[in-house]
């Protein structure tokens, strides 16, 4: 908006030449986001503990030490993280850009998806929430529609293909099969961020730094010059994403001030579906979907820590995990939640280091 706004009248006034810039509009949507969070934070928190009475029900089948210490937590403190992310985007970002709309579009959708089973959860109080399949069908469906826009969005002949890290010229034609490969991101994102988040910060920083690795993918790969100097496919207009993606850090870290140990509220699946769906969907965008994985090879271990325990225990009837997902096997085993937390931060920052370095080993 302000972009829309105050450009134009860079001819007359010099000072709103600044407004071109994308690193000024992503800073100042990154401070924007936090002063939101941090200014909505309070009275969010207050209504949520008045119209959740008990706070978030908690697993009976979890760590025992759950139940003293998490219980009468409020939860869908997530949409604190969406109000920010969103009027901080409408505030900062180009809004003649598609890539940032189908964005947006699948951070809210995922987030009243999530919004609807933490309701359900505190409504008919048991951990359960929206039946899985219902909730499988709705993301697929919106990841669909995202997915459809963003082939039409990719120029050619980036369309349908797939680009693979370490090879400068490596590009798979899917053809339709890119779409499958889409839906399979979002989704398999979304839920991975979703089974991650069991402790207090331990989802969102790993969140944040995912999301500032992909703030820089998307500036590179938006920028012609820097494209070709790191011989990484050009996607024009992807820049525009790393106004989002700093106002998912802002939002996230004025979330992690309420969120720190003890929590004075939850994430729930208001955020963490909608989260995990923007950073699959900006790695579709910016054809970097296996980036991804490395990048967020923490919500790639969580998740595979689940199938392995479930695909274990259907077959043999044993469990590899003390319990799945791994922080909780680390609980009973009987780390401080503090160590599982910090040790889990360190391991997605060696992680994103890992995936920033896929942009120079050409």
């Amino acid at each position: 908006m302000l972009y829309h706004l105050l450009f134009p009248l860079a001819d007359e006034f010099t000072i709103f030449n600044v407004f071109r810039y994308l690193t000024f509009r992503t800073g100042g949507a990154v401070l924007t986001a936090l002063v939101i969070s941090f200014v909505l934070g309070p009275w969010l928190i207050r209504q949520l503990r008045n119209h959740q009475a008990g706070g978030q029900p908690i697993r009976d089948d979890g760590p025992e030490s759950h139940l003293l210490t998490k219980r009468g937590t409020p939860t869908m403190g997530g949409f604190l993280i969406l109000v920010a992310l969103t009027l901080s985007t409408l505030l900062w970002a180009d809004l003649s850009n598609g890539f940032v709309w189908v964005t947006l579009g699948v951070t809210i959708g995922y987030g009243t998806i999530g919004f609807l089973d933490d309701y359900r959860k505190v409504a008919l109080r048991n951990s359960r929430g929206l039946p899985g399949r219902l909730k499988l069908v709705l993301q697929v469906l919106i990841a669909v529609v995202a997915a459809v826009w963003i082939i039409l969005l990719t120029p050619e002949p980036l369309r349908m293909m797939l680009a693979v890290p370490f090879f400068k010229d490596v590009l798979v034609p899917l053809g339709w099969g890119f779409l499958v490969l889409a839906v399979l991101v979002v989704v398999g994102t979304s839920n991975a961020v979703n089974l991650t988040d069991g402790l207090d910060g331990l989802a969102i920083v790993p969140t944040m730094i995912a999301a500032a690795v992909f703030a820089l993918i998307a500036y590179l790969v938006g920028n012609i010059v820097f494209a070709n100097y790191l011989q990484i496919h050009y996607v024009t207009g992807t820049g525009e994403l790393a106004v989002f993606l700093g106002a998912l850090m802002g939002g996230g870290l004025g979330f992690l001030w309420f969120n720190a140990p003890p929590a004075r509220v939850f994430m729930g699946d208001t955020g963490s579906l909608s989260l995990g769906g923007a950073l699959g969907t900006v790695s579709i965008i910016t054809k970097h979907e296996i980036v991804l994985i490395i990048v967020g090879g923490l919500f790639v271990l969580e998740t595979v820590s689940v199938i392995v325990q479930v695909a274990s225990f259907k077959l043999t009837g044993r469990r590899v995990f003390r319990m799945a997902p791994l922080h909780h096997h680390f609980e009973k085993k009987g780390w401080a939640e503090s160590t599982i937390v910090i040790r889990f931060w360190i391991i997605a920052s060696i992680l994103a280091l890992a995936g920033l370095s896929t942009l120079k080993l050409r």
